[in-house]
């Protein structure tokens, strides 16, 4: 069996009724909004993060889940996907997933309008169904994504970021939807205010050593679906090659900041700025890193009651940093 498969089994019934409450809470009196959300939910990922809102339930709900896990899994996922759909408009993006993107099958502008519409019938699920307090855990949760973007953009432009500064990016970008997921199924099933603060943080360690995994593929040699160096090329500071820049002497750390700065779309130099980034120790770093995030998710996971939804979870953590793709 498969880990994902394996990871799904406690809550299988659960994530099949969530694929039909989900398909419903996007359907319009529009027939192209129908046609373009069809698309979008035919071409599903993983579903990761309405896993983590069902497994945190049932492992704090005494292994039940009820309506408001539901609709906080389909808010985070609609809101999740709005997301999605405006970041291949920012960047430009014809592919999501292997498939077209929905900007590259009907244009900018209808883009724009469907990623607004799935982020309206997300605050308006928790709205009337007066689920505040989880609306509030998504909110910010988008907040802290937006400007850890915006904070991305203004430190690149001059590739000043610190490995402070990176780890903050990451945490907003990436480690708050996963932290918010988690938070989710907590406050779904009315757990305490500290277990609910747990699992946002479990799900915030999580989240940033699922980012560094995603760091350390660029300097992978194996096909996982995205060129190798394309960090690189799109300036992006990762922190293998943050942590290079550290440690490197003056005249090879100007070599590599011309490089990523000037020379970004010459494969030659790419190759070599990576074999550089590589000699320098920058994916050891990364992996030390990676490995101390993941160990203290699991040790925050081990204050809670062992069963099959815990054991889940746990494969979960392991799964993030074990994937290949």
């Amino acid at each position: 069996m498969k880990v994902v498969e394996r990871i799904k089994e406690p809550i299988y019934e659960e994530m099949e009724l969530f694929e039909k409450k989900f398909t419903k809470s996007m359907s319009s009196k529009v027939a192209l909004l129908n046609r373009i959300t069809h698309f979008i939910v035919n071409r599903k990922g993983k579903q990761m993060r309405p896993m983590f809102v069902f497994l945190v339930a049932k492992m704090l709900g005494k292994g039940k889940v009820n309506e408001r896990a539901y609709r906080g899994a389909s808010v985070i996922e609609l809101i999740h996907t709005a997301t999605l759909v405006h970041d291949d408009v920012v960047d430009d993006s014809n592919q999501r997933r292997g498939f077209f993107s929905i900007n590259a099958l009907w244009k900018n502008k209808i883009a724009v309008l469907v990623g607004d519409y799935l982020l309206s019938k997300g605050l308006l699920l928790s709205i009337e169904n007066e689920d505040f307090d989880l609306l509030k855990i998504i909110s910010v949760a988008v907040r802290e994504m937006s400007q850890g973007e915006l904070m991305q953009i203004e430190k690149a432009r001059k590739l000043d970021i610190t490995e402070e500064i990176y780890y903050e990016i990451i945490r907003q970008k990436t480690a708050t939807l996963l932290a918010a997921c988690c938070a989710m199924g907590a406050q779904s099933v009315s757990a305490s205010t500290d277990e609910v603060s747990k699992m946002h943080q479990f799900g915030e360690l999580l989240g940033m050593a699922f980012q560094i995994k995603d760091d350390l593929f660029d300097y992978s040699e194996q096909r996982i679906g995205k060129p190798t160096g394309i960090d690189i090329k799109e300036q992006k500071m990762t922190l293998p090659l943050i942590h290079a820049l550290n440690v490197m002497e003056r005249s090879d750390k100007n070599w590599l900041i011309r490089t990523v700065k000037n020379h970004n779309k010459d494969k030659k130099r790419v190759r070599e700025a990576i074999r550089r980034i590589k000699a320098a120790g920058g994916l050891e770093f990364a992996e030390t890193k990676m490995e101390d995030y993941r160990s203290k998710a699991i040790d925050l996971l081990q204050e809670f009651p062992k069963n099959e939804y815990r054991d889940a979870l746990e494969l979960m953590v392991n799964f993030v940093i074990e994937r290949d793709i």
